[in-house]
């Protein structure tokens, strides 16, 4: 058991840490909705991830490749769109007050949307944690059990560290608070766009 526990924790810690769309989007509502409204986003992994498994323990593995890659493409799409509405927001007169929060719930339905438009949960739970979770059932479901616990549980521990660490810049002045926004708009806008054209490029390859 305690070998699909260590996959977990060192698979998620990696996973939670790298930069990539959630964690860009994560940080952008850090810095307009503040860290304890957004500390609930770290569980998106969890309910994006339901659907992913399924999908990858039933039927992905037989998909052409290239559908991953019209997965990447849409949620380039996603991203930019979430970056301009960023950029948006800062673009419009601020008086007195700061940018207005968002909601607790929609945060995470759209960390959680984001995560599911990613393609890197779909290749780790088809070509890694997948197969693994299929061996550590056979030899026990605890073993499964195990897995997936130590997974979630570290990925929302570091998600939420991220996210709790990134949340001291509401201590710093509004200038820097507005900088940061503006700064994490164009980094989904960038990472969209990094999506697309690496999606259009597997495609084309293909």
């Amino acid at each position: 058991m305690i070998e699909y526990v260590l996959l977990g924790c060192g698979f998620a810690i990696p996973a939670g840490i790298q930069p990539g769309p959630l964690q860009a989007y994560l940080f952008s509502r850090v810095s307009t909705n503040g860290w304890k409204r957004t500390l609930p986003a770290a569980l998106a992994p969890v309910f994006s991830d339901i659907p992913i498994i399924i999908l990858a323990l039933s039927v992905l593995g037989r998909f052409p490749a290239d559908v991953l890659q019209w997965v990447r493409l849409t949620g380039g799409i996603f991203l930019i769109y979430l970056g301009l509405s960023i950029i948006r927001q800062l673009a419009r007169p601020i008086r007195s007050e700061t940018i207005q929060p968002q909601s607790a719930r929609n945060t995470i339905f759209q960390a959680a949307f984001i995560n599911l438009l990613n393609p890197n949960p779909y290749l780790a739970w088809v070509l890694i944690l997948g197969p693994a979770l299929t061996r550590a059932w056979h030899q026990h479901p605890l073993c499964a059990a195990s897995l997936l616990a130590a997974f979630y549980g570290t990925m929302i521990f570091v998600l939420g560290g991220s996210i709790y660490l990134f949340g001291t810049t509401q201590f710093l002045s509004h200038r820097v608070q507005k900088n940061l926004t503006l700064g994490s708009g164009i980094c989904l806008v960038l990472l969209g766009g990094y999506q697309i054209a690496a999606g259009l490029a597997s495609i084309v390859a293909a």
